[in-house]
């Protein structure tokens, strides 16, 4: 879940910054009633770094708004509209499945056409063709000329670009109020070949508060945003569960360490005759060890491989209901059964040791 979590953050680019109102991770120095007063992230802001950052090899400005989609009967509520500026597709990562992508002289004339994702594509068209139909994007008339690939839940809150519907700024800004002072706007800003990602930031943080003629000892009124800081969060994340799966599988063990002993002391009692004439005909005590050890171990491995198999299947069904990309990888797979070794030798030990030094005239007495 991890990787799946972290590919679907790459997809932001590590050499990308985002430009925002807010801010991807927490600051103690912020107050969220502070960060409301900030104005939105404008054109003028884009037109600034576009054309005064030497760092950056590209900038687009886009905004985010929800709207209804109808084709003939069919209605999706609550559709994210993305509209971007001609750079979206030299910064943000994706794939046209069918169709194509916009023209310069679409996002220059602001002609009525969109790119719909794959999921907005199944709810508004079911099996048809979506390439060349007419939606009604809050009733302006659309043409779509693309349908994006499907990505699936990329684990960050949203489906990428499954659940958006792509236009033109120019076209866009039709039915969109750019001049919204809660507008959700964002500038992405992608740097040039051998540029860090620290130095983009720093010159992008300059440049937007000379555009904002802010003073000195003014804060920012802005984010600057980036993909590493999404990964150290879910970090710290992982690792917290990561410590808590320890704990919960470490009783786990024991318990099945003490199951796994208790069935092999058992084993031991039913069969004490037969460790008696296997001594009285010369075996060693190593030999009787072994004999049960492996048992123990042989035990404990096929209950390991029965809980991965039950992992497997879990994850299957997860990702068919939930559409995520989790699964067990090789290391996890050899973990379990080293593991499961380990607690088998363990727990399998003491029985085994009662079993070799057993005096044979007594264990076969016993049995009578």
């Amino acid at each position: 879940m991890s990787k799946s979590i972290h590919e679907s953050i790459s997809t932001l680019g590590d050499n990308v910054v985002y430009v925002e109102k807010r801010p991807w991770s927490f600051d103690r120095n912020l107050a969220w009633w502070d960060i409301i007063k900030w104005p939105s992230i404008s054109k003028d802001d884009y037109e600034a770094l576009a054309g005064r950052s030497t760092k950056a090899s590209s900038a687009c400005f886009s905004v985010f708004q929800t709207k209804q989609i109808k084709y003939k009967k069919n209605l999706a509520s609550e559709v994210v509209i993305w509209a971007a500026t001609r750079e979206f597709e030299e910064i943000r990562s994706f794939e046209i499945g069918n169709g194509r992508f916009f023209s310069p002289e679409e996002f220059a004339s602001g002609k009525n056409v969109a790119i719909v994702g794959a999921v907005i594509a199944e709810r508004l068209f079911d099996k048809e063709n979506p390439v060349g139909k007419q939606i009604a994007i809050d009733g302006t008339k659309t043409n779509v000329i693309g349908v994006f690939k499907k990505e699936g839940k990329g684990g960050i809150g949203d489906n990428g670009m499954d659940e958006m519907t792509l236009v033109p700024l120019n076209f866009g800004k039709t039915f969109i109020n750019l001049r919204n002072k809660f507008l959700d706007a964002t500038i992405m800003v992608k740097a040039k070949q051998g540029i860090q990602i620290e130095e983009l930031s720093e010159e992008t943080t300059m440049i937007m508060r000379a555009a904002r003629r802010l003073q000195p000892d003014q804060d920012n009124n802005f984010s600057v945003n980036k993909a590493s800081m999404l990964s150290q969060g879910f970090d710290a994340v992982f690792a917290g569960i990561k410590i808590g799966g320890w704990v919960i599988g470490g009783f786990a063990i024991l318990v099945g360490g003490f199951g796994i002993a208790n069935i092999m002391f058992v084993s031991v009692r039913e069969r004490t005759n037969v460790i008696g004439i296997q001594k009285a005909l010369g075996a060693k005590r190593f030999f009787i060890l072994q004999q049960f050890l492996v048992e123990s171990v042989l035990l404990s491995v096929i209950g390991g491989l029965l809980g991965v198999l039950m992992i497997f299947i879990g994850t299957i069904v997860i990702n068919y209901f939930y559409d995520l990309n989790i699964y067990l990888t090789v290391a996890n797979i050899f973990l379990a059964i080293f593991i499961s070794g380990i607690i088998g030798v363990v727990a399998g030990y003491a029985p085994a040791y009662a079993a070799a030094k057993m005096n044979p005239v007594e264990a076969i007495g016993f049995s009578f």
